[in-house]
């Protein structure tokens, strides 16, 4: 890889310097450097597709697992994919420079709040090399240089997409060190990014609960944190059997592997008749394996008895815990004990459960009749997404560009001064 800079340090500040540059590109240069790095990763399609190939047999060696495998891969499909999200981000709507407040003081001082780069975003992650691509080409748009940790496992797929990245900022003659990685550095390298505070502005964590756990607690940059998604479906007494059927298929098959996936579904018992049946059957011919209670166990032999346990996991795989719950108040407080604030969906022709379900459950996105699966920056209209954030401060949800500015007040007087 073509990087400049031999020490991590080094490269923290080569990224801070390149960041004052990006940060002054107006909409129309930015437009043009996105469009440049998705033509470059078109081009390069096949070069990534086989670093990505050795990702994967080295994952397979150290059975990382399907999920895990499933997030790393790269096809020339998903390769296209990630060429058409930077294009997707190239066109939207520049978010610095925004007016977010405008006020005259009595005296006459104009005050307008106006939205910034960060400066420096760094992004700390496992197995994803669609997070790379995405998260420079959001951080870019944005006005901010990027500091990525990608983690062992994607290492080639992350090092050939760096190094194409790279390459279209020095084509259009902005500074390749506005991309940085310290995937070469291993864990110092993650441990050098939490504490680079001063260098790196704001880090964003993407991963497994231990990893998010890990740069929360150790990181001295500040965090917006990502969470785990113990992501529930609620089918209340009146839900429609086609729609319930179709959502949990949906939010459970269509890609268990991420975080928006459903991993349990609570049941009304005056709906568990009509409904679980036909959904258990369903779910089983889709090859998911069900985690049970008691009371949902007797509509199948397949089902499987559920433990403790499994109302806090979150699977990423093709299993999923049923419960069958008295009603309304059960199933909200069973997401409010092991829910962990990323998505709930209730299936509802109740308008009144509807309204409850969306005004007490605590999450960063609370859905009505609809699959959870729709919890993602893409799906939202921001072309691409940092990560859904769980937290309360700054951002929740599905982060885009507008989530990574801050802001500041300028003021224009005429020689006022404070009595």
């Amino acid at each position: 890889m073509t990087l400049t800079a031999v020490s991590v340090d080094e490269r923290l500040r080569l990224a801070k310097e390149a960041a004052r540059q990006v940060g002054l590109l107006d909409s129309a240069a930015k437009t043009a450097l996105l469009r440049a790095i998705a033509d470059a990763i078109d081009a390069a399609s096949e070069a990534i597709i086989a670093a990505n190939a050795d990702d994967l047999d080295r994952g397979r060696d150290a059975d990382i697992g399907d999920a895990l495998l499933d997030r790393l891969r790269l096809d020339a499909t998903r390769v296209a994919a990630l060429a058409a999200a930077v294009r997707d981000v190239a066109e939207l709507p520049d978010p610095v420079g925004r007016v977010l407040d405008r006020r005259t003081l009595p005296n006459g001082l104009q005050l307008e709040k106006v939205a910034v780069p960060f400066g420096v975003v760094g992004s700390i992650y496992e197995a994803r090399p669609n997070v790379t691509v995405d998260i420079a080409a959001l951080a870019l748009r944005s006005g901010n240089a990027v500091v990525l940790r990608g983690g062992s496992a994607a290492q080639s797929s992350n090092a050939a997409l760096v190094e194409v990245m790279r390459g279209a900022l020095r084509r259009e003659g902005v500074s390749p060190e506005a991309i940085q990685t310290v995937d070469d550095f291993g864990r110092d390298g993650a441990r050098a990014l939490m504490n680079a505070r001063g260098l790196v502005d704001v880090l964003v964590p993407r991963g497994s609960a231990g990893l998010i756990d890990t740069v929360v607690t150790q990181s001295t940059v500040p965090v917006i944190e990502t969470g785990a998604g113990v992501v529930h479906v609620y089918l209340d007494a009146t839900a429609r059997a086609e729609w319930a059927r179709d959502i949990v298929l949906n939010a459970k098959t269509q890609r268990p592997s991420v975080c928006n996936a459903v991993e349990t579904v609570l049941v009304h018992r005056d709906a568990a008749d009509r409904l679980l049946p036909e959904l258990l059957g369903s779910l089983a011919a889709a090859g998911v394996r069900v985690h049970g209670d008691e009371t949902a166990a007797g509509y199948d032999h397949r089902v499987v008895a559920a433990t403790e346990d499994d109302w806090a996991t979150e699977y990423l795989s093709l299993d999923l815990a049923v419960r069958v719950v008295d009603d309304l108040d059960t199933a909200l407080e069973h997401i409010r004990r092991y829910s962990t604030h990323h998505t709930e969906s209730i299936i509802t022709d109740d308008e009144a459960s509807a309204s409850r379900f969306l005004a007490e459950v605590d999450s960063a996105v609370v859905l009505v009749n609809a699959s959870t699966r729709f919890t993602d920056g893409g799906e939202f209209g921001f072309g691409a997404e940092v990560g859904i954030s769980t937290q309360k401060l700054h951002a929740r949800g599905p982060m885009g560009l507008a989530e990574l500015t801050s802001t500041k007040w300028l003021g224009r007087g005429d020689g006022q001064v404070r009595a």
